[in-house]
């Protein structure tokens, strides 16, 4: 079983995801605050690998990932990153990245340079599942958990298709569109949920667009994770160490799930 995996094991516990952009505000700053969203109620932190291109991402993401490429932020910036953090705790670790920068590196070059890394996962929203036999293979091998993607708009087909593939959780997007704070969840995303809970007893964790502790709880009563993103990173750029607001917020997600 995934490290990922075994956070979902226990009964009733709803997991809370955490996003970071690598690099941003600084190396420093993302090496510092993973481990604290660990100590602090996150179960599975996301890293983010800047992209030149992230089409599945809103303003405060795509600010974040043009910030860290300036400042010489690269994939391999962030598989050694992921190797010094995994040094200082053993929270699941999901890079969150694009085809591209995998395809670039050489898929099972990638994968092998993850497992040593430690991380245990792979989140690539614009990978469609039916293309994702190259990297589906050199994640399986290297023990990775490819983590798919869902929309409102997805067909019972591709609901099938990644219920079978999805490894570690499935990825829920909340709404049409890219990730960004909203002041409500979607109108319809509990008939979403329960569609997708139909065919699966797989974990389903819901993102896109979650930004307060209230939102969190909603999502919490219908899913068995929340994944918070471009308000962390808000408020990781705007904070500085020790990092108090980011505590008291992730604090306040936690205590929100139970």
């Amino acid at each position: 079983m995934s490290r990922i995996s075994t956070v979902f094991q226990k009964s009733g516990h709803k997991a809370l995801v955490a996003y970071v952009t690598v690099g941003y505000p600084t190396v420093e700053s993302t090496l510092e605050v993973v481990p604290m969203l660990a100590e602090s109620g996150c179960n599975v932190v996301e890293l983010g690998i800047p992209f030149s291109d992230p089409l599945a991402d809103g303003a405060t993401i795509q600010e974040a990932s043009f910030r860290a490429l300036q400042a010489g932020v690269t994939p391999q910036t962030c598989l050694d990153v992921a190797a010094r953090i995994r040094e200082k705790t053993d929270v699941p670790l999901a890079f969150m990245t694009y085809y591209n920068p995998i395809l670039h590196y050489g898929l099972d070059a990638f994968c092998q340079a993850c497992s040593r890394a430690g991380v245990d996962g792979l989140i690539v929203p614009d990978l469609p599942p039916d293309e994702s036999t190259g990297l589906d293979d050199a994640a399986l091998k290297e023990g990775l958990d490819l983590i798919f993607l869902l929309t409102p708009t997805s067909t019972a087909e591709r609901i099938r298709l990644v219920v079978e593939k999805s490894r570690g959780f499935i990825y829920m997007v909340s709404l049409l569109g890219v990730t960004g704070a909203r002041e409500s969840l979607p109108v319809g995303l509990g008939d979403f949920v329960r569609r997708v809970r139909k065919e699966t007893t797989k974990p389903l964790c819901v993102g896109f667009g979650i930004s307060t502790p209230e939102q969190a709880q909603q999502v919490g009563q219908i899913a068995d994770g929340v994944i918070v993103g471009s308000r962390l990173v808000q408020l990781i750029r705007d904070d500085g160490p020790p990092y108090e607001r980011v505590k008291s917020f992730v604090g306040e997600l936690r205590n929100a799930l139970g």
